[in-house]
C-alpha cells in the first residue's frame, strides 16, 4: 500500500515550498558575502594574481556553498513536512525468512 505524501496536500506544498526558497534567499546572501569576503582576503594576501584565479574562486566557492545549502535544504523540507515519514521500506527477503 502506498501511502500519500504530506506534500500533496496543496496547502502545505505551499508553505513547505516557501521556506524553502526563504532559506535559500538567507544562503544565497551568506554566499555573495562569503565569497566578497574571501575575494577580498585573497587580495590582501596575493595581491593581484590573474583574473582567472579570482574568478575560479569565486565560482567555486558560491558553487560549493549553493549545493550544499540546496541539499540541506532539500534534506529539511523533506524531514519537516512529513514526507520521510510518509515512505514505508518493505521487509526484505532476510527479514521474512527470519
Amino acid at each position: 500500500m502506498v501511502h500519500r505524501s504530506p506534500l500533496d496536500d496543496p496547502e502545505i506544498a505551499v508553505h513547505a515550498w516557501a521556506r524553502f526558497r526563504r532559506l535559500m534567499t538567507w544562503m544565497m546572501l551568506f554566499t555573495v558575502t562569503m565569497v566578497v569576503g574571501a575575494m577580498i582576503a585573497l587580495y590582501r594576501e596575493n595581491g593581484y594574481v590573474s583574473i582567472h584565479f579570482y574568478i575560479a574562486t569565486a565560482l567555486g566557492i558560491g558553487f560549493a556553498m549553493l549545493l550544499m545549502s540546496a541539499l540541506m535544504g532539500l534534506v529539511f523540507l523533506s524531514n519537516g513536512s512529513g514526507h520521510d515519514a510518509a515512505v514505508i521500506d518493505p521487509p526484505s527477503e532476510d527479514d521474512q525468512a527470519g
